[in-house]
């Protein structure tokens, strides 16, 4: 009896101390992925003269909030991120039409070179837009849209379509096909299937591809820098750095702009984490 309570005591300690150290590790996790957003914050309430100064803290002496204020009136915020959402939601809505029929045929039909294109599928999430900037730009003047948000749009979408597409076939692979055959029992055709059957139930795979098409488009810089030049067409990742100058950087109006760049998306991230987790489980299924 007492080696069983010693055994159970000893079990209990062990636990406890594997959760103690569990939490500590959380813990540590989270103030690590924090604390960029934690300085970014201070040095936005900061001013010019206390950021450079030999004596400077992390945290701000005064809290000067009117810098948030003070970049709508310094730049053109309201352009910046007026372009920012037309090109992340327009690359979104393409990536969509054209990455779903793409997904359907892939996970329901079968045709030669089906594995060969999948494979090129999968290869094309490797090469990175800085990779091929210089063919990208070519292409664009070669079409005359360099200089323009519906470029901008084509080439996010082109880039995030790869991912849309495994997604959305993982998605589609994970739902039977007996209730689309059901469906076609009852009179549906292939097309009506697809938009009232497997459409509903495949939404939390849909929604996730959406989100992250969204929020890469909404984070591009590198094209963007290289093919835009009016400064009223770019979009916010690439306006903001109006405030790093050639002789001197707005370090309190840079951060404080770039707060307007992240909030939204991470308001958007937390908003449909719910949604975030079963579709990339759903999507993950069957590859």
């Amino acid at each position: 009896m007492a080696n069983t309570n010693a055994s159970v005591k000893k079990k209990n300690t062990r636990n406890t101390v594997l959760r103690v150290l569990l939490y500590v590790v959380i813990i540590a996790i989270c103030l690590i992925t924090l604390y960029p957003y934690f300085v970014t914050v201070c040095t936005a309430l900061k001013s010019r003269a206390e950021i450079f100064s030999m004596n400077g803290t992390i945290f701000p002496v005064e809290a000067i909030w009117s810098n948030f204020t003070d970049v709508w009136k310094l730049a053109p915020m309201s352009n910046y991120m007026m372009n920012s959402i037309v090109i992340a939601g327009g690359s979104t809505l393409l990536a969509m039409v054209c990455g779903i029929p793409a997904a359907y045929a892939l996970s329901r039909m079968k045709f030669k070179g089906q594995t060969a294109f999948l494979g090129f599928v999968i290869v094309s999430q490797m090469f990175a837009p800085v990779v091929l900037l210089i063919g990208i730009y070519k292409v664009m003047m070669a079409f005359h849209l360099t200089n323009s948000i519906i470029g901008l749009i084509f080439i996010n979408a082109a880039f995030n379509q790869a991912f849309a597409i495994w997604l959305l076939r993982g998605t589609f692979l994970s739902i039977s096909p007996e209730m689309e055959q059901a469906a076609t029992i009852d009179g549906c055709n292939r097309v009506h299937a697809l938009l009232r059957i497997l459409l509903p139930v495949a939404a939390p795979g849909i929604v996730t591809a959406l989100i992250f098409v969204f929020i890469n488009a909404w984070n591009e810089y590198t094209v963007a820098l290289t093919l835009i030049s009016t400064d009223v067409l770019k979009p916010l990742t690439v306006g903001i750095t109006i405030f790093n100058g050639y002789n001197m950087v707005e370090w309190q109006y840079l951060f404080a702009s770039s707060l307007f760049a992240t909030v939204p998306v991470i308001i958007l991230f937390v908003a449909i984490e719910k949604h975030l987790v079963g579709g990339l489980t759903s999507g993950g299924v069957k590859g």
